[in-house]
């Protein structure tokens, strides 16, 4: 081995193994901090190997999917068919053309009326008077009897058919109101005989009984399909 002085120098090989044990530690230690450097850098260098079946597209595009399948909605049921029966048709026909003889007996009951009032007024009210009044009235209650039977049945055949149902109740209420003041009406038309008071109390409750069965019936002619 030669010396810083230009002289040599044998080493024996107890010093030469000593002086590389010595010097041994320095590469590992040297590995070492470059590793630790290696592994605490933020950035990657070179392409990132995703792990095998799996990819952020896919994962992303799974997301979307499962969030578009709970915001679906929901199909609706279909409606149920409502069949009717030829009995129902039948009826509804009767009811039909029977509803077109209410008004002209309601003018002509008003008529009759309105003339006995005016007669009774002056103390001598006919007989014949009285009897096509009375025969009028007749024919008003088999009207409604008729087409409270008629339109009664019917509406129970199509309480489960949605489609005007609202417009049908509506109706049924007026008019049985109508019946309901028919009724009171020809029962107050025994003091309508003897007594002014009496007379003016059947005469109001006969026109307002007209006016809501002309408002039920209105209502079905305007709005009914």
């Amino acid at each position: 081995m030669l010396r810083v002085d230009g002289t040599l120098r044998v080493y024996t090989r107890y010093e030469l193994t000593k002086a590389f044990n010595h010097l041994q530690p320095v590469p590992v230690m040297l590995l070492q901090l470059m590793t630790v450097g290696v592994l605490s850098a933020s950035g990657h260098v070179g392409p990132r190997i995703a792990p095998l079946g799996f990819s952020e597209r896919a994962a992303s595009t799974s997301a979307d999917s499962l969030i578009a399948g709970d915001t679906v909605p929901r199909k609706r049921p279909r409606p149920r068919a409502i069949e009717y029966s030829d009995a129902y048709y039948t009826r509804l026909t009767i009811h039909h053309w029977a509803s077109y003889t209410e008004l002209p007996l309601f003018g002509a009951e008003y008529v009759l009326g309105q003339r006995l009032l005016n007669e009774q007024r002056t103390g001598f009210p006919s007989q014949g008077l009285k009897t096509a009044h009375m025969a009028v009235a007749l024919g008003l209650g088999a009207l409604f009897t008729v087409n409270t039977v008629t339109g009664g049945w019917n509406l129970w055949e199509s309480r489960k058919d949605p489609p005007g149902r609202t417009l049908r109740f509506l109706h049924s209420a007026a008019m049985l109101g109508a019946d309901a003041g028919f009724a009171w009406s020809g029962a107050s038309g025994g003091g309508a005989k003897h007594t002014l008071s009496g007379a003016n109390q059947h005469r109001t409750i006969a026109i307002s009984s007209m006016a809501l069965a002309t408002a039920g019936t209105a209502m079905m002619w305007l709005f009914h399909d």
